[in-house]
Parts: C-alpha cells; sequence; structure tokens
C-alpha cells in the first residue's frame, strides 16, 4: 500500500511545479514569436523590451485576472456556467468606458479604467440583484439573464456610438487583441494582481461564501460584506482589463471549470492552477493568433471564443448527461 501511496504523493507534489515550467516556456516562446527578427539589425533589445515583454506581461496578468475573476463570481454566485462575459460584466465596463470618452475627451487612463470599474460594479450588483428575486429552476436561468443583461446593454452602448461617430472607435477598443500594447500603456494591468492577491488573502470567506448564506453566516462570515467586497474586485479586474485589452471571452470559464473538475472547489487549492491555466491558455491563444496569418494576426478574443463555446457545450452536455 504505502508503494502506491508515495509515487501518488510524489506526483501530486511535483504537479505544480511542472505546471509552472510548462507555463514558463510558454511565456518565453511568446517573447519571441512576432513579425518583426530581433536579430535583424542592432534594434532587436530595443524592440523586445517595448513591445514584446509588455505584451507578454499583459498576457500574464489579463490571463490571470479573468480566470481568477471568474472562479470568485462562480463561487458567490453558486454557478459553473458564470463569468464576466456571461453576466453582462464587460458589457457594462464597456458602457462606462464610453460614458467616460464622451464625458471627458481628453481623460487618462487611469479615469477611464475607474469608470469602467465603476459601470461593471454597478452592473454586476444589477444582476445579482435580479438573481434574488428569481426563482430559479435551473443552472442555466443564470447565465442566460446575464447573456440577455448583457445584450441590452451592448444594445444601448452600440446606440450611443452611433449617435456620437465613435462605433469604430469601439470596436476598436472591445476587439480583445494584445496587437496594440506596448510599454506606456501596459501598466495599469499590475492593478489586477493585487486583485488576485487580495482573492488569495479572502479566500477562505470566498469559499465559504460559495456554500451559501446561511452556511457562511454559521462559519462566522459576514456573507454580505464578502459578497459586496468578492464583486468589487471582479468589477475592477474587468475593467481594468477591458480598458486595455478589451473582451476576452469565456476564458472565466473554461479554466476555473477545467480546475474544478479535476480538484474540486476549494478556491484556496485551486487559486495556483486557475492563474496557470488562465496564462496558459491566453498565451496559446495569442500565439496561434500571431502565427495562422503572418504577418497578420488573428484577435486572441476570436480563438478564445470558439474554444470557450466548444468547451460550454460541453459542459452542458456533460450536466445533462449526469442529470
Amino acid at each position: 500500500m504505502t508503494t502506491v501511496v508515495a509515487p501518488l504523493r510524489l506526483r501530486e507534489r511535483l504537479a505544480l511545479p511542472g505546471a509552472v515550467v510548462l507555463v514558463l516556456a510558454l511565456v518565453v516562446c511568446s517573447l519571441f514569436v512576432g513579425v518583426y527578427d530581433l536579430g535583424s539589425d542592432d534594434l532587436g533589445a530595443e524592440m523586445l523590451w517595448i513591445t514584446r515583454v509588455p505584451r507578454t506581461l499583459a498576457l500574464v496578468l489579463a490571463g490571470c485576472a479573468m480566470a481568477v475573476s471568474g472562479l470568485v463570481m462562480q463561487l458567490l454566485t453558486q454557478n459553473r456556467f458564470v463569468e464576466p462575459t456571461t453576466t453582462g460584466t464587460t458589457e457594462w465596463a464597456a458602457l462606462g468606458l464610453l460614458a467616460a470618452v464622451l464625458l471627458v475627451p481628453e481623460s487618462p487612463l487611469v479615469v477611464r479604467m475607474t469608470l469602467a470599474s465603476l459601470a461593471a460594479f454597478v452592473g454586476t450588483m444589477v444582476f445579482l440583484g435580479i438573481l434574488r428575486r428569481i426563482r430559479l429552476r435551473s443552472s442555466l436561468i443564470v447565465p442566460l439573464i446575464g447573456i440577455m443583461l448583457g445584450a441590452v446593454v451592448s444594445s444601448f452602448t452600440t446606440y450611443l456610438a452611433v449617435s456620437t461617430n465613435t462605433l469604430q472607435m469601439l470596436g476598436t477598443w472591445f476587439m480583445g487583441s494584445f496587437t496594440s500594447v506596448v510599454r506606456g500603456r501596459y501598466e495599469v494591468l499590475w492593478i489586477v494582481a493585487i486583485v488576485v492577491v487580495l482573492v488569495a488573502v479572502l479566500a477562505d470567506r470566498l469559499t465559504a461564501a460559495g456554500l451559501g448564506k446561511d452556511v457562511a453566516t454559521t462559519l462566522g462570515v459576514d456573507y454580505d460584506r464578502v459578497l459586496l467586497f468578492g464583486t468589487a474586485l471582479v468589477a475592477i479586474a474587468t475593467g481594468v482589463v477591458t480598458v486595455v485589452v478589451g473582451f476576452l471571452p469565456f476564458l472565466g470559464l473554461v479554466v476555473p471549470n477545467l480546475v474544478s473538475l479535476w480538484r474540486g472547489d476549494n478556491l484556496r487549492a485551486n487559486l495556483p492552477w486557475v492563474c496557470l491555466g488562465g496564462v496558459a491558455i491566453i498565451v496559446v491563444c495569442d500565439i496561434v493568433g500571431r502565427v495562422v496569418r503572418m504577418p497578420f494576426e488573428i484577435p486572441v478574443s476570436m480563438i478564445l471564443g470558439v474554444l470557450g463555446a466548444a468547451v460550454f457545450v460541453v459542459l452542458l452536455l456533460r450536466q445533462r448527461a449526469h442529470g
């Protein structure tokens, strides 16, 4: 018996370091994929620090942020099909960003990020308020409500963009591409690293809140406060990523579900795996997008949308098979 348990424990201990090494290899590979040949002239080192390093860091930070945001939202709503793009959170962030541009045209990136995060927070609270007033008979109702709410907000945002002749600008903002990420434009994404750290600090309370209000109260957790703070963290992460990069659909749905199917629902234990999974998927999608039609690029959001939709359908079929 001990001869069987020992290799299993050793394999479990080596799994996380092995995953870290694999993700680091993907990150290094991302640094050297692109149209510009870094070794072609004397400007190669400068171009590496101006474009490749900021882009790769943006991929890492955005992947962590959206994957962790999806995990937190799934715990708070007790629903596996929820993440920022299926609850309308990203659409509300887009509305906040457009409002910032229309109301304060010369506003810096920090102001736009703040208004986008505030709009995302308001939209998420509206979504949660709707859920509390509806009797849910199926877990599929929750993402359907979020998708419908996001469609309404997106329609209003598009109407404002058409009315103010900013529709083309709106489409460029939310393309979900890392092409325009360069040094001096991605630094605000470090805010989402703080969000991930705060989620790790509050992991036990968020896990307790994911068990429901009654259980969380019994465990001595202030459910309403944790719900409010968790929603604020998701809103900040979504707002920052939306302003800098755009929409990254289904990333927060795919990664937490795959990790939960493998390791269960312990947020603290799953958080490193969710971060690594988010980084790995978004880096692979970005590399594929840069290589398939080189010298042109396919937006990351397009590849993520196809991958996420396929995983979403598989999860639905799996839930149906299990009754």
